[in-house]
């Protein structure tokens, strides 16, 4: 991170309390002892960062040119059934899915049968994600945990435990990724975000974000939305591109702190929203280079970068991003690793994404170092998420 940065954050960032949660994926990294088959100790270690990474490296180097393209895509189908969803995947083993309320049947179990039906390779998982933010933006009806609009008041421990609950939820589904950890910042109650943001002001806000990541650290991958901060921003990005005119340092000051606590805490993937602040780039966050330096060169941010829902670019009306295959490449070559699609998306749809995605690279407008890079890092991740997740028992209660 720059000095310059470094030192406005320094300035309203608190200490964060730390919550230990255990699970099965937070044992493993402890290291495991159990009994082998001839009765000798067995110690199971987690691989560490640079052996994922050098997994995944190993093993992208081995795919083709199409199944680096399939990797980076998030798609989405509108349903429950557990044929088509598989088919769905299996068309061209895209790197991951996101699960919004039509793809949630009534309980637990029934999602996990909906999980397994998306997983084709259990060696290396997709990334299965869902919005879980808890309250306005909930996708399993049985998540009772508090907030956004009690957690702005609480202590950090009380976000900790929330998000920590959350996340094992998550987790139980047979999910891996929870969208869920709003590092937007505003104090204004008129703001669409205000009720979303876990604070009102930058060093609330970036104390509960480190918090939230905490808790779910071990049980779902953390993703911080929506970078570089919607609280600055007005207006939906649902519904247009929310433009502010806020120079960079006052960014800084302001928008930063949430995002720069959650990095520092660990959080493993950064979700770009489309808002534009035209005093650093004339183009939406989303596909801005700039933007994506400053992530990994000022913030530190060494994760997987991920789009919101390109389908929220032609949602703007703007002609310019009529295109969704256009959208995603641009994406990827401002540095995304994911691509992910919700909106006006169909069967065909992530298939015609990787086809575009493979156009790009074989006329030089995506340079495929940038889409090695990114099939990497979405890889790692993948990788890291294989194994861990939790399994209900029959006689256990539900977890609240």
């Amino acid at each position: 991170m720059s000095r310059l940065l470094r030192t406005a954050v320094s300035t309203v960032l608190s200490a964060a309390l730390v919550v230990g949660v255990t699970s099965a994926a937070t044992a493993s990294a402890r290291g495991n002892v159990s009994s082998g088959p001839d009765g000798a100790p067995v110690t199971v270690v987690a691989a560490g960062e640079r052996d994922l990474q050098d997994a995944a490296a190993a093993l992208v180097e081995t795919m083709t040119l199409r199944e680096r393209a399939a990797s980076v895509v998030m798609g989405h189908l509108p349903t429950t059934d557990t044929a088509a969803l598989r088919e769905y995947m299996q068309t061209d083993s895209i790197g991951g899915f996101i699960l919004m309320g039509a793809n949630v049947p009534a309980d637990e179990a029934a999602l996990r049968e909906v999980a397994a039906a998306l997983t084709v390779d259990e060696a290396l998982p997709p990334l299965l994600a869902i919005d879980q933010e808890g309250g306005d933006v909930s996708r399993l009806p049985w998540d009772d945990f508090p907030a956004a609009p009690v957690l702005k008041e609480a202590s950090a421990p009380d976000v900790a435990d929330a998000f920590a609950g959350r996340a094992s939820l998550v987790d139980r589904g047979g999910l891996n990724v929870n969208f869920g950890i709003v590092a937007d910042v505003t104090a204004d109650r008129g703001m669409f975000i205000y009720r979303r943001a876990l604070g009102a002001d930058p060093a609330t806000a970036a104390d509960h974000v480190a918090a939230a990541v905490r808790g779910e650290h071990g049980l779902s991958a953390s993703t911080l939305k929506h970078f570089p901060g919607h609280g600055a921003a007005p207006g939906d990005s649902h519904a247009g591109i929310p433009t502010t005119d806020m120079p960079y340092d006052e960014w800084a000051t302001t928008q930063a702190p949430p995002f720069v606590a959650g990095i520092d805490a660990g959080a493993p993937l950064l979700m770009f929203g489309h808002l534009t602040y035209t005093a650093v780039d004339d183009a939406p966050a989303s596909l801005s280079p700039e933007w994506h330096r400053i992530a990994r060169e000022e913030l530190g941010f060494d994760g997987v970068a991920v789009t919101d829902d390109l389908g929220m670019l032609q949602a703007s009306g703007i002609p310019t991003y009529a295109d969704p295959v256009a959208n995603g490449v641009a994406a990827l070559v401002a540095g995304n690793d994911l691509v992910l699609t919700v909106l006006y998306s169909d069967a065909g749809s992530a298939e015609r994404m990787v086809d575009g995605i493979v156009a790009a690279v074989d006329d030089g407008t995506l340079p495929v170092d940038r889409l090695t890079e990114a099939a990497e890092r979405v890889t790692a991740l993948r990788l890291a998420s294989a194994d861990t997740a939790l399994i209900p028992c029959p006689e256990c209660a539900a977890v609240r």
